[in-house]
Order: C-alpha cells, then structure tokens, then sequence
C-alpha cells in the first residue's frame, strides 16, 4: 500500500473537506495518509511518499493564503522531485475567469519541478455540483488502481 501527504490550499474550509473525504477513501483502501492544512513544506515527507495537493482559488487566481508560503517554498527548492508522484484537487466556481487557477499552477509547478503526474488534475466546480466531497471520493476511487 501507498502512503500519502495531503497537502490543502483553502480559505473558507471547503477543501478541507474535499481533502478529508479523498483521505476517507484512501484510508479504507488500506493506503496511509497525513493531512496538512498549514502545510510546512519542510516538514512534509517527501520519501516514497504520493502527494495529494488539494487547492481552491482566491481572488484573481491566488493561492489560499494558508498555502502560499508552501508553494513560494516548492517554487524555490532544490530538492530533486523526479520520484515524487503526486495528483491535484483543484477546487473552484466557473463563473470566474480563474476557474482552478491555483490547482492548475500548483500542477504545473509540480511538472516543472519533475514530479510524475499519476493522473489529469480534477476540477470540482461549486457552482455546477452539490457535493464536492463526493466528487473527491469517486474521483479517488477511480485512481485506485495507480497506487
């Protein structure tokens, strides 16, 4: 079984939930997970571990300000990510023009440090679903077999 860091970007508490139903399902599956909602990039284990970041948007396609020194931190390291895999939850409201942006740069920053994509970015969009939590579970459920 596979051991993941779930890593959460949110403002209003959204995506902590999104975050805590896809580590409901991973947990039932027999994988084993540590959640961070304050995440400190240096105190995040990287070795043989998955990467589940898990991000809404703010404002003109910010991070959630929980998360911004974390990914100031992943912009600038030097740590070698080429066996780090890892996946993206990106929460948002397609009624904006920065639908996901922050999930979606927080996957291409991921690329761009070599980490190996498990699978495309999920787009959970709160204006056109009612339950998000359940999107991220059957989103998780689905990938299963790639862990």
């Amino acid at each position: 079984m596979s051991s993941f860091q779930i890593i959460v970007g949110s403002m209003l508490g959204g995506t902590e939930y999104v975050a805590e139903a896809a580590q409901e399902v991973l947990e039932a599956n027999g994988h084993t997970t540590e959640i961070h909602f304050q995440p400190d990039f240096d105190k995040i284990n990287r070795d043989q571990q998955i990467w589940l970041l898990c991000t809404s948007t703010h404002g003109a396609g910010d991070f959630p300000e929980n998360i911004e020194n974390f990914v100031h931190q992943l912009k600038t390291s030097d740590h070698n990510f080429n066996d780090l895999p890892f996946l993206v939850i990106a929460v948002g409201d397609s009624n904006y023009d920065t639908f996901c942006e922050a999930g979606k740069s927080l996957n291409n920053i991921m690329l761009d440090k070599g980490s190996k994509q498990l699978s495309d970015l999920l787009t959970i969009d709160i204006s056109n679903i009612d339950d998000p939590e359940l999107a991220a579970n059957q989103w998780i459920t689905s990938k299963l077999d790639l862990f």
